[in-house]
C-alpha cells in the first residue's frame, strides 16, 4: 500500500492511506475486492459518526462562546456602575421565554454558573478573571475542533477515493478478463 506523506493519527481519528496501486494495496492486505470494500465502506461510516459528534460539540462551542462574552459584557457594566450611585435596570429570563425587571444596585459580587447545577459567588473581578479564562479555553477547543474537521473531511475523501479506485480497478480486471475468455471475431 503507497501513500502519499506519513500517515498519523489526529486525536483519535485514524489517517486514511492514499492507494496509488490497488493489486498491491489488496495483496499486501490479503483481501478480496468485496472484502476490501466493505472494510473501507466500514471506516467511512465510522469517519461519518466521529464526524456527526464532532459537528455537535462545535455547535455547543459556538452556542457557548456569545454567552460567555453577553456574562462579561454584564459584568463589566456592572463594574462600570460602582461608585456612580447609579442603579442598573436590567431585564433577566426567569424561565424560557418569562422576563421580569430588576434594579441592581451597587453591585459587589455576581452569581456564575459553574454547571452541574452548582451556582458560585464571585467579586466582579473574580467573575471577570474567570470567564475570560472560560472564553479563551472556548475559543481554543473551538480552533481544535475546527482543525479536527477539516482533518476528518479530508479523511473522508481519501477513503471515497480510494473505494473508487477499488471499484474501478475490479471493473477493469474483470472487463480485462470477459475479453481474454471471449475470442475475437475478425
Amino acid at each position: 500500500m503507497s501513500t502519499s506523506g506519513g500517515l498519523t493519527d489526529r486525536r483519535g481519528i485514524p489517517a486514511a492511506a492514499f492507494v496509488e496501486d490497488v493489486q498491491i494495496y489488496l495483496s499486501q492486505l490479503n483481501l478480496d475486492v468485496n472484502s476490501a470494500l466493505a472494510i473501507l465502506q466500514e471506516r467511512l461510516q465510522q469517519y461519518r459518526v466521529v464526524e456527526m459528534k464532532l459537528l455537535a460539540q462545535q455547535r455547543d462551542l459556538q452556542a457557548k462562546i456569545p454567552d460567555i462574552e453577553k456574562c462579561l459584557d454584564v459584568v463589566a457594566t456592572l463594574q462600570s456602575k460602582k461608585g456612580t450611585g447609579e442603579d442598573l435596570i436590567a431585564d433577566f429570563e426567569v424561565s424560557e421565554g418569562i422576563y421580569s425587571r430588576a434594579r441592581i444596585e451597587e453591585a459587589e459580587s455576581v452569581c456564575l454558573w459553574l454547571g452541574a447545577n452548582v451556582m458560585l459567588d464571585y467579586s466582579c473581578e473574580e467573575a471577570t478573571v474567570l470567564l475570560q479564562k472560560n472564553l479563551e479555553n472556548a475559543k481554543a477547543s473551538l480552533e481544535v475542533l475546527v482543525a479536527d474537521l477539516q482533518f476528518l473531511r479530508d479523511q473522508v475523501t481519501i477513503t471515497q477515493v480510494t473505494i473508487a479506485r477499488v471499484y474501478n480497478w475490479d471493473v477493469h480486471q474483470r472487463r480485462l478478463q470477459q475479453a481474454a475468455a471471449t475470442p475475437s471475431e475478425s
